[in-house]
C-alpha cells in the first residue's frame, strides 16, 4: 500500500514527521524518566519494577499496533532491517552485549543522552559526540573491518525474513502469518500478566511513559513505510522508501542517526549528504526534552564530576557506538522497534544488551 504523493512531498513529510515524533518522544521521556537501562538496573540492583514495566508496556503496545498493521495488510515491512533475510546472530549477541555494558558505564543509552542533552547535560553532549564518532568508525572506518570480517561473516542466510513467525513456520504446523499471530498473542499475554502483577508499583507517569513510546513506534513505521513509500520511483523505476538513511522502512533508533548527524554537519555543502528521518528524529528528541525540562523547571547545566566520570563516559560512548551499529540497533532500535516486529535478531540483540547491563553492574559493584 502507498499514498499518492510526489517524491518531494513524501520526503518532506517523512522528515518533518520524524521531527514531530522526536519532539513527542523527547518530551514524554523527559517527563516520565523513560529509560531502558534504568529499568534493567533497577531490577538487577534491588528488584525494582516500575521503570522496567514501562519498557514492557512500550514493547507490548508497539508490537500490538505494529504487527496489527502488518497482519492487516496496511504496512509492508519485508524490506526493513528487523525482517532482513540475513540473520547476523553473532553480531547481534556481541554488539548487544558491548552496547549494554557501555550504556551502564556511560549512565544511559543514546536516547537517554539525547533527552539529557535537552535538559542541559554537557556530559550527554560529550557522550553523544563520542558515540557518533565510534559509530562512524564502525559503519565504514577503523572498526568496520573487524565487524564485517569476524562478526557479520557468520550470518545465516534465510529463505525468508528473520521474524519469529517465519522462523517457527520452518518447523511446520502453521504458516508464517499464523505463527506471527500466535507469537504476538503470547507476547501480549506475558506483558499483560507482568503489568497486572506489578500494577501497584507503577504510578501514572510510568503508564503514560510506556504508552507514549509504544504508540510512537508504529507511528514511525507508518511514516517511513507508508507515507514515504513509492512503489516505483520515477528516476530508478524501483520501489523506494524516501527520507530514510537505509532506504528502507525505519522506526525509532539512535546510534547510527547520531553518526549521520555528524556527517550532515561536517559535509553540509555536499549535496550527496542530506538530512534523514533518523537525524530529524534525534533533533526532535533534544528539542522536545528541552521544552519539557523548561516547562517543568528541570533544566540544569550539568558537567563532569571529575576525570573518572569523564573517563567512564568516554569509554561507554565508544562501546555504545560500536555495539549499537554491530547489533543493528540500540536499546530502542532493537529493544523496542525491532521487537515490535517480532524480529528474531532483535531478541538476540536484547539478550546481549541484558547480559551486558548485568555484567557491567556486577563489575561496578565489585569496584565500590
Amino acid at each position: 500500500m502507498s499514498l499518492p504523493l510526489s517524491p518531494a512531498s513524501a520526503t518532506t513529510a517523512v522528515l518533518w514527521g520524524g521531527l514531530g515524533l522526536g519532539l513527542l518522544l523527547g518530551a514524554s521521556a523527559q517527563a516520565t524518566r523513560f529509560c531502558t537501562m534504568g529499568g534493567l538496573s533497577d531490577w538487577f540492583a534491588y528488584r525494582g519494577t516500575p521503570r522496567l514495566m514501562m519498557w514492557v508496556l512500550a514493547v507490548a503496545v508497539a508490537a500490538a499496533l505494529s504487527m496489527g498493521l502488518v497482519l492487516g495488510g496496511v504496512l509492508d515491512v519485508s524490506r526493513s532491517v528487523p525482517w532482513n533475510d540475513r540473520l547476523l546472530w553473532l553480531s547481534y549477541l556481541v554488539g548487544g552485549t558491548i552496547f549494554g555494558a557501555g550504556m551502564v558505564i556511560a549512565s544511559g543509552c543514546p536516547q537517554r543522552n539525547l533527552v539529557r542533552l535537552g535538559s542541559g547535560s554537557l556530559k550527554a553532549l560529550v557522550t553523544l559526540l563520542v558515540i557518533a564518532v565510534s559509530a562512524q568508525m564502525t559503519l565504514r572506518g577503523l572498526f568496520a573491518e573487524g565487524r564485517t570480517r569476524f562478526l557479520d561473516s557468520t550470518a545465516l542466510q534465510l529463505a525468508g525474513p528473520q521474524d519469529l513467525g517465519y522462523l517457527l513456520s520452518v518447523l511446520g504446523g502453521l504458516s508464517a502469518t499464523q505463527w506471527r499471530g500466535v507469537v504476538l498473542a503470547l507476547v501480549l499475554l506475558v506483558a499483560a500478566l507482568l503489568l497486572w502483577r506489578n500494577r501497584r508499583e507503577m504510578d501514572t507517569g510510568h503508564w503514560l511513559g510506556g504508552l507514549a513510546v509504544g504508540v510512537l513506534v508504529p507511528g514511525a513505521w507508518l511514516l517511513t513505510g507508508l507515507v514515504g513509500y513509492l512503489p516505483e520511483h520515477p528516476d530508478t523505476l524501483e520501489p523506494a522508501w524516501l527520507g530514510t538513511a537505509t532506504k528502507r522502512p525505519e522506526a525509532l533508533s539512535f546510534t547510527a542517526p547520531v553518526a549521520h548527524t555528524i556527517d550532515l554537519l561536517t559535509f553540509w555543502s555536499d549535496r550527496n549528504t542530506t538530512a534523514s528521518f533518523g537525524v530529524l528524529l534525534a533533533l526532535g528528541v533534544v528539542l522536545g526534552s528541552a521544552i519539557s525540562a523548561k516547562l517543568r523547571g528541570e533544566f540544569r547545566i550539568e558537567g563532569f564530576k571529575d576525570t573518572a566520570d569523564l573517563r567512564g563516559h568516554l569509554l561507554g560512548g565508544v562501546m555504545m557506538g560500536f555495539g549499537g551499529v554491530t547489533a543493528m540497533g540500540c536499546s530502542i532500535g532493537q529493544g523496542i522497534s525491532g521487537l515490535s516486529l517480532l524480529s528474531g535478531g532483535a531478541v538476540l540483540a536484547v539478550a546481549g544488551i541484558v547480559l551486558g547491563v548485568w555484567g557491567a553492574l556486577k563489575w561496578q559493584m565489585r569496584g565500590l
